[in-house]
């Protein structure tokens, strides 16, 4: 059982991030948890690397001092498993906006599909998706992007040292990456489609792993909320 000191000196909570939450709505969800329990004014809460509201998976969530090693937590490898459709595009490169432009498809095969992920291994330079939260001028990329506005973005370099087609059903490719800090799934999923000759977005991305931590060994939110309620 922990009890307010526990918090306020600091835990590292592994959560289960459900589909449709932003990672900031985790953390004021849990923040107003803790202070409810404990009669707080306030503690630092915060997460160590954003989750799409359309991804699900580990979400790392550091309370009290822990806050401080957030930029350690950030900077190790993660794992992911999702599936790439092929065949079309979207603005966003997932399914938060709507398919815009469609390929074709006859002369993919899945000997194609396994040959082309060697492209993808080691240094790469991308292209971070315009609808993604990185500040340009001052102001969100998505936020140049939903007011219909063109902005220059320039491409950074990432590390992938795993990319595993699991599963290929039709045009739905199910696969697993490991890659750095700062590798964009929805911008591989774009790419990708683009290195098949055809095109590609995202529709279902999961994060199992940062670094050591699993999402095997992570709890849902509604856990958290009734294992604090009984602190």
């Amino acid at each position: 059982m922990l009890n307010v000191e526990d918090y306020l000196s600091g835990q590292v909570l592994l959560i289960d991030k459900p589909l449709h939450w932003t990672s900031f709505q985790v953390v004021n969800k849990l923040r107003w948890e803790i202070r409810q329990a404990f009669k707080l004014k306030k503690i630092k809460v915060g997460h160590a690397g954003t989750l799409d509201p359309l991804a699900t998976g580990l979400l790392i969530i550091c309370t009290g001092k822990m806050t401080k090693e957030i930029d350690s937590f950030q900077a190790q490898i993660k794992e992911y498993t999702g599936t790439i459709v092929l065949g079309s595009t979207t603005p966003s490169f997932d399914l938060e906006t709507e398919i815009n432009e469609t390929f074709p498809t006859n002369h993919i095969t899945e000997a194609l599909i396994k040959k082309t992920t060697k492209q993808f291994i080691g240094d790469i330079q991308q292209f971070p998706p315009v609808f993604s939260a990185i500040k340009k001028d001052g102001k969100r990329l998505y936020e140049f992007a939903r007011a219909g506005e063109d902005v220059e973005i320039k491409p950074r370099p990432v590390n992938i040292s795993e990319f595993e087609i699991t599963n290929i059903d039709g045009l739905n490719v199910n696969f697993r990456v490991v890659c750095s800090k700062g590798t964009y799934i929805r911008s591989l999923a774009n790419d990708f489609g683009k290195a098949l000759q055809s095109g590609g977005h995202l529709s279902a991305l999961r994060r199992t792993k940062i670094g050591d931590f699993h999402v095997d060994h992570g709890i849902t939110i509604e856990s958290f909320i009734e294992k604090i309620s009984a602190e």
